[in-house]
């Protein structure tokens, strides 16, 4: 059975109402306390004190020799004071003996109980359904009363007087209301905080708390297909809930879906391959569309990939999925059984009903396509694959190709023609360039030298790093030209510059004689050797100790100085550094940028630094990026910090 939803405004009027009938209940309780306490003690105390008030008015009367028909006037007339007062008073026997017996008198003291306790000294007060009230006080004798009541004695009951009244002429005290008041406030106070603390922790606090720890579930897992579920029965929430899925609804399509077509787009695509099911892959690129766009325009050529994106929905397998990549690019993917040779038929097939299919621009004008098709099987890399069959497909003017292992070799063959073109193009418009990243005293923080990073500026301004061109330079007899561009522009930034510069070279370039004494001749000539680092590329590996030891002592005949770059890799040998003699150690990024959470990191780390230090060479740890990485650096002794944390590389200098 579904659960009755509330709203927060139901949940207000609940508090409301709860509180306020407690609040009612409880005042209603102590007012009926004060109206008990005020009848049983103040009520007991304004009647005597109106009791004696009467006595006091009878007494001077009597001082004054009145007669009992006088009294009797007197008692007529306080009657008329108030109306629903109301007051008798009753003679002893022992006044009576003296100056006569009164028969209602007699009556009253040997029938009513009250009255008869109250001749004895008993005040008495009785009250009938706390709506009224009946108070006696007896009228004992004192030493002044004995002069004209000569049988009584001192102590003795002379009489009683009766006074009764409504509940509703009882005066309260200001006192206790204000009290009262002040109680009431702090109870009703106290009662709205608590159900107002205790429901919105239930219904707003912790329902908002437990959406919220969903949508963190949810951003944190970056699946943008899951959705916000809570069970708080609440409509509001359920709203916020509502919402919130159908924004992601439209994240998600925009995420997933090409705009223009409605189908799956590039990205989804790739998730679906990242499963690595044994799949079968098509990429369908229509020939020559920027033509079409350029002949018809924008408009007419989204129309057109709107109609080819439906053609092909009509025409796919229904056991796939089809997916837009990009402009004029659509992919099939089928992950379910059908074999290579359907798969071609279907190829075939597909590229057949393309060119005989006449697409409309507007509603006089149709056209007709041909596309390229590439394809490939598998459970890995089927996208690249793919593409790589499309590309040798167009340039063999095929319909269709199913990938294999020779279009792989061929487009890498491509690929490396291609860059060697841009290398050289590069070098001969001088667009090789040093950048240089700060490298900092791990104790004051303060940058105390530069590393010299080796770039190609490319044609439209961006960055590309070595790791893109150095292994095909070196197949290309490019690698020792870049080593003199870069040692070059380097001394020539530095000439003026009181900073520290480190400049990598490998074991090749110190085994080839033309940059061998292209450096020392730099060095001869720039008086920069104090200045100048030459950081040996670890990952090159050392054989040929003889000539990189005598390569070191002739640079630092010149006070340059010589860094082992990347050591914790390659060749990491603690006996290379005795025989070396280098000045410094650069701790390998692999063992950095996890050092903070990696213990082997940590241990290895600071096995190299004590070593260092022994042999009284200076440490560097690079690919710092983070406060976290460069504290436990600190924590290790290391000497020298480089990394985004400090800076990342740029053409300028501070």
């Amino acid at each position: 059975m579904k659960a009755q939803k509330t709203t927060y405004t139901k949940i207000t009027a609940k508090i409301i109402i709860i509180t306020l009938f407690f609040t009612l209940l409880s005042a209603y309780i102590y007012s009926e306390y004060m109206k008990k306490n005020a009848i049983s003690t103040l009520a007991h105390i304004d009647a005597k004190k109106t009791s004696m008030l009467v006595f006091e008015a009878l007494y001077s009367a009597m001082q004054r020799g009145w007669s009992k028909d006088d009294l009797n006037e007197i008692i007529d007339r306080l009657n008329t004071v108030d109306k629903n007062m109301k007051i008798n008073v009753y003679r002893s026997s022992i006044v009576a003996s003296l100056y006569g017996d009164i028969e209602k008198d007699k009556i009253a003291r040997e029938s009513i109980l009250t009255i008869k306790k109250a001749m004895k000294g008993q005040e008495s007060l009785n009250i009938s359904n706390l709506d009224f009230i009946n108070y006696y006080y007896p009228v004992v004798a004192k030493d002044a009363c004995l002069n004209c009541h000569t049988n009584a004695k001192t102590g003795d009951t002379l009489g009683v007087i009766d006074i009764s009244y409504p509940v509703n002429e009882l005066k309260v005290s200001l006192n206790e209301m204000i009290n009262f008041f002040i109680l009431f406030i702090a109870v009703f106070s106290l009662v709205i905080f608590l159900a107002i603390f205790i429901e919105l922790d239930r219904y707003l606090i912790k329902p908002i708390k437990n959406f919220s720890n969903v949508i963190k579930n949810i951003t944190s897992s970056h699946d943008m297909t899951k959705r916000v579920e809570v069970n708080d029965n609440i409509e509001e929430i359920d709203a916020i809930k509502d919402v919130f899925n159908t924004m992601l609804d439209s994240i998600e399509h925009q995420f997933y879906f090409d705009n223009l077509t409605g189908l799956q787009n590039r990205r989804r695509l790739t998730e679906k391959l990242e499963l690595r099911l044994n799949s079968f892959l098509m990429i369908i690129n229509i020939d020559s569309f920027q033509e079409i766009n350029d002949l018809y325009g924008d408009e007419a050529g989204d129309k057109l990939l709107k109609e080819f994106a439906t053609f092909l929905h009509k025409n796919i397998p229904s056991e796939g999925a089809l997916y837009r990549l990009h402009s004029d690019e659509f992919a099939y993917l089928c992950q379910k059984g059908i074999d290579l040779k359907e798969f071609l038929i279907f190829a075939s097939l597909i590229s057949e009903r393309i060119s005989q299919e006449s697409f409309k621009i507007d509603a006089k004008s149709e056209v007709n396509l041909s596309a390229t098709i590439g394809m490939a099987y598998g459970t890995e890399m089927l996208l690249v694959n793919a593409d790589t069959a499309l590309v040798v497909a167009k340039k063999n003017r095929k319909h269709y190709l199913l990938y294999n292992e020779s279009m792989a070799m061929a487009k890498e063959y491509e690929k490396n023609f291609s860059w060697t073109k841009r290398l050289k193009k590069a070098i001969d418009e001088n667009r090789i360039v040093p950048l240089f990243q700060p490298i900092v005293d791990a104790k004051t923080q303060k940058i105390v030298k530069y590393e010299s990073l080796m770039r190609i500026v490319d044609e439209d301004n961006t960055y590309i790093a070595p790791i893109h061109f150095l292994e095909l330079a070196k197949r290309n007899k490019l690698y020792h030209q870049l080593t003199k561009i870069m040692i070059d522009k380097t001394f020539e930034k530095f000439r003026d510059v009181s900073y520290l510069v480190s400049i990598n070279i490998s074991v090749e370039d110190i085994l080839n004689r033309d940059i061998y004494n292209f450096i020392l001749e730099k060095l001869r000539n720039s008086q920069m050797g104090g200045r100048v680092i030459f950081e040996i590329i670890e990952s090159e590996g050392i054989e040929n100790f003889h000539e990189v030891i005598e390569f070191i002592n002739e640079v630092k005949k010149y006070d340059a100085r010589v860094s082992i770059d990347d050591f914790g890799t390659g060749y990491s040998n603690f006996e290379y550094l005795m025989k070396l003699k280098v000045d410094y150690i650069k701790i390998d990024g692999s063992m950095i940028k996890n050092i903070d959470t990696n213990k082997n990191s940590q241990l290895i780390t600071q096995t190299i630094v004590d070593f260092a230090k022994k042999m009284n060479i200076q440490t560097v740890a690079e690919f710092v990026y983070s406060k976290n990485i460069f504290d436990k650096v600190v924590e290790l002794d290391v000497d020298f910090a480089q990394g985004y944390y400090f800076g990342e590389p740029s053409e300028n200098i501070e």
